[in-house]
Parts: structure tokens; sequence; C-alpha cells
């Protein structure tokens, strides 16, 4: 063998290794999420489910960096472009549009996987909901096109008269829509709305003194990152002021709170992970369609009802998916 040829070969077989390891290297994703890391244990467990599904396991073929904002959204562009100089192969961006917007603002070329509660196409996160196109598509869980039937189902708790108001967070632009949508339905029945913005917990204190200003009979709660951060003090506030109100997330009635209704949002994790699964094994993000919630459930707490002294319709347990005696 001449020499150059044997050269050529152990040179060869030398790169091989470091070759075969990029080849197989382990991807990191990216999980961006607006909220705390305590919050909803159970929509991560969904996303890992998806990503099993989908073949990945984190800690054996694949690795996972974890970025939370805990409900203070000028920390997400800080934190979206910190993933993106780590050149994660993909990021999942959850809890809240700002969420999302962030890491599109971050990169147009690292896939990005969302799970909105709004119309995505309306925010201009994708161009539609078939052909989102660009690096990015996920799952909507149209909270906002909930918001009205959320409203109908805590009409039929409280008088005829009572006032209504709704609990929003100024500071999300999703907001916005489950305004329009509330107060479009709450005009169509001839009643008054009246809208409580928060976005720091010394808001959360003064919209109830001024729910009780106002006698306010029955409260809406716009689906927020902020909120479900804070649960707990919503649920404790709603009991002291009495005030019967309806949650998107049934995290809201298992902690005290009377009612929810909304998607299945475990599951809308869990395609999120399936999605980030085939984004990895190479799919584009712009053949992906955006997915939209087939399932919404309703929970009601029969205890809080019977602490407010409030009589639930038979035909209203009849129709819940859950009840918490």
């Amino acid at each position: 063998m001449k020499r150059r040829d044997f050269v050529t070969l152990v040179g060869g077989a030398a790169a091989w290794p470091f070759a075969a390891h990029a080849q197989y290297a382990v991807p990191v994703i990216g999980y961006l999420n607006g909220a705390s890391q305590s919050e909803f244990p159970h929509l991560l467990a969904g996303f890992r489910k998806g990503l099993t599904e989908a073949g990945y396991a984190e800690g054996r073929n694949v690795t996972l960096e974890y970025r939370y904002a805990d409900g203070r959204y000028d920390r997400l562009p800080a934190l979206a472009a910190d993933l993106v100089s780590r050149n994660v192969s993909v990021i999942v961006a959850t809890a809240g549009t700002p969420t999302i917007r962030a890491a599109k603002a971050a990169t147009s070329k690292i896939p990005i996987v969302f799970v909105i509660g709004s119309d995505p196409v309306a925010f201009g996160i994708v161009a539609s909901l078939n052909r989102p196109g660009g690096n990015i598509t996920g799952i909507t869980l149209v909270a906002s096109e909930t918001a009205a039937k959320r409203l109908g189902l805590l009409l039929e708790l409280i008088p005829v008269n009572a006032a209504i108001a709704v609990l929003a967070n100024p500071n999300n632009p999703v907001s916005e829509p489950q305004l329009r949508e509330l107060q479009t339905a709450a005009r169509s029945l001839g009643r008054e709305l009246f809208v409580l913005k928060a976005s720091t917990e010394s808001d959360l204190a003064t919209a109830f003194q001024m729910m009780e200003q106002e006698h306010i009979g029955g409260l809406i709660v716009a689906a927020d990152p902020f909120f479900d951060d804070r649960r707990a003090q919503v649920v404790m506030l709603a009991a002291k002021y009495k005030v019967p109100a309806c949650y998107v997330r049934n995290d809201f009635v298992k902690e005290g709170g009377l009612m929810s209704y909304g998607p299945d949002a475990t599951d809308a994790f869990r395609q999120a992970g399936m999605y980030t699964g085939r984004i990895l094994k190479g799919e584009k993000p712009s053949d992906l369609p955006v997915m939209q919630p087939t399932k919404f459930a309703l929970s009601i707490n029969l205890s809080t009802a019977k602490s407010l002294a409030l009589t639930l319709p038979p035909t209203l347990i009849a129709r819940a998916d859950e009840v918490i005696e």
C-alpha cells in the first residue's frame, strides 16, 4: 500500500467517529414559558408524553433547556435570545402570546412550536392555520373563542339582574379578543359588562375591592398566564368577596374556584410534543398545519357553590365533565 493511500485511510478512520458524533448528537429543545416553573406540571408532562410518542425521551435521546418568565413578559426577549445563542434544535413557546412573539422575533431559522390561547392568524403569528409558513407552527386553544360560552354558563347561576365583570391583564394582547367577544355576547343579552384590569398582585386586590363597590354578582377571569400563576390568590379573593367566578382552566376549580370551561390543555401540550418530535425527525414547521382542540370540558366545584349559596340547575351538573364534591 502506498504511503499516501495509507495516510488517507487512517485519517478517514480517525475522522469517522467525530462525523458520527455530529450526525447523532443529542438534539436540544428550548422550552420557553411565560409562566413559572412550579405551575402546571401536568402540562409539561403532557408535552413529554407527546415527545415520547414521537420517539424521544428527555435524558435519553433529547435534552431540554428550560426558560421561565414567571409572568414577567419583559423578560421574554432576553430568554428567547439566550436559547437562540445556544443554537437549540427547536424552541417550544408556551403560556401567552408574548412568549410566542418573543421567540418569533428572536429567530427566523430555528423551528418554533407554540401553544396559544387564541387565533394565531389574527395575531400575525402564522399566515394561515393550514399553511403556517416560515419556521413556526403549533396548537391553538382558541380560549378567546370560548369566552362567550363561559359567560353563558355563569349567567345560568346568578340572578338575572346581577352585574357582571371580566378580569383581564392589559399587558397581554390576547385579552383584547376575549374582551371583544364578551362585550358582544353581553350586549346581545342586554347585560352590562364591567372590565377590571390587573397585571400585578396589588392590582388583583384593588380589582376585587372595586367589584365589592360595584356590587358585582358574577366574574369571568380571562385566560392569562399571570392569573394562572396566581390562581390561589384569585380563588381566595373570589371566596373572600363572595363573587361567583368562571375560569378557563380546571386547575382553578380544583383549588376552590366555582366553575371552568375550556379546551383540554394537557392534550394540546401532548400534540405540541408530537409536533416537536416530528420536526426533530426532519419535517418542516411550514408543512405542519396549526392544530385546533376538539375536546372541551366543563368543571364545577359543588362545595364552592354551596359556600356561595348558589343553587345549581340539575341540567348544568349533568352536563359537567368534572364535578368536585
